[in-house]
C-alpha cells in the first residue's frame, strides 16, 4: 500500500504534508490541486510531517489537498534514445511539450517507447554477470550503446538466454538472467536509477592518469584537465564563460557531451539550443548535437527543479561511463544550483551559514564533484566522467562561499578575470590565479613525459615563472615610469607578454586558431620558451618594445595559419631570422 497524505502547510514551493504512513528522505510524491498533478520530493521528515519541495508553482494549492507518495526516489530513465534530446531537470522531453511555456503539471516521456532498435547480443547463455555487465548493444547515432544488467540488481547472476540479433523496442525482453536462488529476471533495454545516488557498478576508481585535450591552449599547455577529472570556471558577467564552454564541448576529447543549463538566463540557454544543432563535430564530421544531451533549467523555471538538474545530468553521464565511454558533463552555472539550495534551506528555517547558504554547502558540492572520475569496469575496459562547472560569483568576487567551497572539491581552477576580458585578452583565464593540481600527480607527469616530451611539467612551470616575473616588472614600470627602471625590467615584461599573446590568447571565432592540437601547442610553446631564455642586450626600452611588438605580430599571423602549411613554415622562418638578427 502506498502512503497517502494531506497538505498541512504551504511556504512557497515547500509544502508540509501530514502523512498516514512511512515516508523516506528524497522520496517522490505527487501533490494534487484540482485535476493538476505536480511532482514533488521529500526533503525533510519531522514526525508524521513530511516537508516536500514541489517542482511547479504552488499557486492555488489549499490545505487539505491530496498527496500520493510513490515509494521511490527521483529517478532518471536510462535507455537508448537519450542522445540529441533536450530535457528539463526532471528529464521531461522539452520538445514533446505543448505551447511556448511549460504548463503546470506537464510530464512527458524521456524516450520514445515505440522506436525500434537493432540489437546485437554480446553475452551468451551460461555467462556470469553482475550489475552493469554488458549483455548486448544497439547503435544510437554513431555510438554503440551497451545494454547492461540494471544497476539496481545486486549479487551475481547467470545468463539463461539472450535475444538473437534483430529489431526490438526498449520494453522488449532482450535477456533473462538467473540469480543464486534460482529465480529468473527478465531484462529490457530500459532501466531507472535514483539521481541522487552515485552509480558504483565498477571494479575500481583509480586516480586520473591521462590528459583530456580540449584544443584550448591556456588549458592544455598551462593547466591541463585530466580525463575523469574535475574543474570549474568562475568569472564575472561578460568574461566569456559561455564561449569557453562551447569551445571545450566542441573540441574536447570526449565521446558524449552533457550540457546542464542550471538556472541560467533563458537567452543564454536558447543560444545553446540554436548553436549546437548547427555546429559540426570536428572529430566525426557529424553534427555536434548527435552526441550531446542538454538538460535545461532556466532561471524562470521553478527553483526546486534547478537543484535536480545537475543530478540528472550526472546520472546520465555515469550511465554512459558504464559503457566504457569518455563523458564530459558541463554545468552552467553551479552558483544557481547553490542558490536553489539556499532558498530551500531558508524556507525550512534551517540555521544559515555564510551568506545565508546552507551550513553543509561545502559537503554537498564535494559529494557531487566526487561522482566524476575514471573507472575500471568489470570487463577490464575503462570509462570516465569529466566534470566542468562554471560559477557566477556576484560582482566577480572569488571569495564568496560557492567559489570557496568548489575550490576545495575541484582539482582545476580556471579563474576568468574582468581585467583580461576588458582588455580583450580571450579566453580571459588568469594565468597566475588559475591552477591544475593534476600537474602534481606522478601518473599525469609520467603520461605527459611519454606523450608530449620529457620533463614537460618543468617547462610549464618555467613559463608560469616568466609570466609571474613579467607581472612584477610591469608593476615596477607603472610605479617608476619607463625611464625609471633598467631595460632588463622591460625585457622581462615583454617576454611575459610574448607568452600571453602567443600561448594564453586564442581566437574562438577563427576556423584555425579556435582548435589547437597538442602537437602544435608543444611546438609553439617550446619556440616561445627558447626566445624567452635568450639574452638580447637592448640599448633602451623603446628598442625592446619595438622588437617584441614585431615578434608578437609574426607569431599571431602564424597562429592564424594552417598547421604545417607553407604559410605556417614561412612565418616560422621569418621569426627565426628576426630573432637571430636581434641576438647578433
Amino acid at each position: 500500500m502506498k502512503t497517502k497524505g494531506r497538505v498541512n502547510g504551504i511556504i512557497s514551493n515547500i509544502v508540509i504534508v501530514k502523512a498516514d504512513g512511512a515516508v523516506g528522505q528524497n522520496e517522490i510524491c505527487y501533490v494534487y490541486t484540482g485535476d493538476t498533478r505536480m511532482m514533488a520530493e521529500v526533503i525533510k521528515v519531522v514526525g508524521d510531517n513530511a516537508y516536500v519541495q514541489v517542482y511547479d508553482s504552488t499557486r492555488g494549492l489549499k490545505i487539505g489537498d491530496r498527496v500520493d507518495f510513490e515509494g521511490h526516489m527521483l529517478e532518471a530513465t536510462l535507455a537508448p534514445g537519450l542522445l540529441s534530446r533536450n530535457y528539463d531537470g526532471l528529464q521531461n522531453d522539452l520538445e514533446k511539450m505543448d505551447g511556448l511555456f511549460i504548463s503546470r503539471g506537464s510530464i512527458t516521456e524521456p524516450i520514445d517507447y515505440d522506436a525500434q532498435w537493432e540489437f546485437t547480443p554480446l553475452a551468451q547463455a551460461g555467462d556470469r554477470v553482475s550489475a552493469a555487465s554488458w549483455l548486448g548493444e544497439v547503435k544510437e547515432q554513431w555510438v554503440m550503446h551497451k545494454i547492461m544488467v540494471p544497476f539496481t540488481m545486486t549479487g551475481d547472476y547467470t545468463v539463461r538466454s539472450v535475444a538473437p540479433a534483430g529489431t526490438y523496442k526498449v520494453t522488449d525482453t532482450v535477456a533473462v538472467v538467473t540469480d543464486e536462488e534460482g529465480r529468473d529476471h527478465e531484462i529490457t533495454m530500459v532501466q531507472k536509477w535514483p539521481v541522487k545516488r552515485a552509480v558504483r557498478c565498477y571494479e575500481e576508481k583509480p586516480r586520473p592518469s591521462r590528459i583530456m585535450v580540449t584544443g584550448v591552449r591556456p588549458i592544455d599547455t598551462f593547466n591541463p584537465m585530466a580525463e575523469g577529472g574535475t574543474g570549474f570556471i568562475p568569472g564575472p558577467f561578460g568574461a566569456g564563460k559561455t564561449v569557453l564552454q562551447h569551445a571545450i564541448s566542441k573540441q574536447a576529447d570526449a565521446d558524449i557531451i552533457i550540457m546542464v543549463a542550471c538556472g541560467e538566463r533563458a537567452n543564454e540557454v536558447v543560444e545553446i539550443f540554436k548553436e549546437f544543432p548547427e555546429l559540426v563535430d570536428p572529430r566525426t564530421g557529424h553534427k555536434l548535437m548527435e552526441r550531446t544531451i542538454i538538460v535545461c533549467n532556466t532561471s524562470n523555471m521553478p527553483v526546486a527543479a534547478r537543484e535536480a538538474s545537475v543530478y540528472t545530468g550526472m546520472t546520465i553521464g555515469e550511465y554512459y561511463r558504464a559503457m566504457g565511454l569518455k563523458v564530459l558533463v558541463m554545468a552552467d552555472s553551479t552558483s544557481r544550483w547553490a542558490q536553489a539550495l539556499r532558498e530551500m534551506s531558508n524556507r525550512l528555517e534551517e540555521l544559515p551559514g555564510q551568506d545565508a547558504f546552507p551550513m553543509d554547502l561545502s559537503a554537498i558540492i564535494s559529494n557531487f564533484y566526487s561522482r566524476a572520475g575514471l573507472v575500471k569496469l568489470s570487463n577490464g575496459k575503462t570509462g570516465s566522467v569529466t566534470f566542468l562547472g562554471t560559477v557566477s560569483p556576484a560582482g566577480g568576487n572569488l571569495k564568496e562561499p560557492v567559489t570557496e567551497s568548489t575550490k576545495k572539491a575541484a582539482r582545476c581552477f580556471y579563474a576568468l578575470s574582468q581585467g583580461r576580458a576588458d582588455s580583450k585578452r580571450y579566453p580571459a583565464i588568469d594565468p597566475l590565479d588559475s591552477y591544475s593540481k593534476y600537474l602534481e600527480y606522478p601518473e599525469i607527469r609520467a603520461y605527459l613525459d611519454e606523450q608530449i616530451e620529457k620533463d614537460w611539467v618543468d617547462l610549464v612551470y618555467q613559463g608560469k615563472t616568466i609570466v609571474q616575473r613579467g607581472k612584477e616588472a610591469n608593476d615596477q614600470i607603472n610605479i617608476l615610469g619607463d625611464d625609471g627602471v633598467p631595460v632588463e625590467y622591460h625585457e622581462r615584461f615583454w617576454k611575459a607578454e610574448l607568452i600571453d599573446f602567443v600561448i594564453l590568447q586564442q581566437d574562438a571565432f577563427d576556423a584555425i586558431d579556435a582548435n589547437c592540437p597538442m602537437e602544435r601547442q608543444q611546438m609553439m610553446y617550446k619556440m616561445v620558451l627558447s626566445i624567452c631564455n635568450r639574452d638580447f642586450g637592448f640599448t633602451d626600452f623603446e628598442q625592446c618594445s619595438q622588437f617584441f611588438k614585431g615578434l608578437i605580430n609574426l607569431f599571431r599571423q602564424m597562429n592564424y595559419s594552417e598547421w604545417k602549411s607553407e604559410k605556417f613554415e614561412d612565418y616560422r622562418r621569418q621569426i627565426e631570422q628576426y630573432v637571430g638578427e636581434q641576438s647578433k
